[in-house]
Order: structure tokens, then sequence, then C-alpha cells
């Protein structure tokens, strides 16, 4: 059974920094691309930041481009979301998700949740002013 465990969000003041992790179970995690996502209330689901799954390609979106960073360490499973500079509008729930194996996506691709079989079940990061 694929799992997929989101951890580390929180509250916190704009400009902080926070960094999520993601604990994979049920895959071999080193051919999978992945990525995370974030759902913010009225908005639609946002692809934020990719890594392929050999960790040399990254993605970002142009909200987070600068801010945030994506990296993975594949002996412990876990996927990692380094955020900085948080804004009021990066509130949101966050959950990663695990592509196909051994499948690199172009850019376009990259942050487009088609893209993705498993999601984890999100964790709740809220920027205060």
């Amino acid at each position: 059974q694929v799992k997929l465990v989101e951890s580390g969000g929180g509250l916190v003041q704009a400009g902080d920094s926070l960094t999520l992790s993601c604990t994979v179970s049920g895959l071999t995690f080193d051919d999978y691309s992945m990525a995370w996502f974030r759902l913010a209330p009225g908005k639609e689901r946002e692809g934020v930041a990719y890594i392929s799954w050999g960790g040399r390609s990254t993605t970002y979106a142009d909200s987070v481009q600068g801010r945030f960073t994506i990296s993975r360490d594949n002996p412990t499973l876990t996927l990692f979301l380094q955020m900085n500079g948080l804004k009021l509008e990066d509130t949101a729930i966050y959950y990663c998700a695990a592509g196909r194996p051994n499948q690199s996506l172009n850019r376009f691709q990259a942050l487009d949740a088609e893209w993705y079989n498993y999601w984890g079940q999100g964790t709740q990061v809220t920027v205060s002013s």
C-alpha cells in the first residue's frame, strides 16, 4: 500500500520560514518524481514545486520561485519543501504527490496534477500578518 504522509505545517507570521516533510512508503522512492501542490480556500489546486526522480531537475511555480526549495533524501524516503519569506497568500493545505516510475516531466507537465498517481492527506500552512 502506497502511503504519503506530510508533516511540518503550522501557523507562522509573514516573513517566517517553514519546512514541510513528506515521508513515503509502499513504493520505490528513488524511481518516482515528486511534487508539492497546495489548495487555498476559494482557489484551484496549484502545483508549487517538482523534483525529478534523480533529483537533478526541479521546477517551481512563479509564485514561489526564489522563496521555496524542493529537495529529497532518497535513503530516508523523504521529500522536503523549504519555504522562506512566507506571505499571506501562501496560506493553504500543502500536499505531496508521487508520479509514475522513471517518469521525467517537462516544465509544463511537472506542476500538472494529472501526472501524479499518489497523494498525501495534506498539512495546513497558515501565514498571519
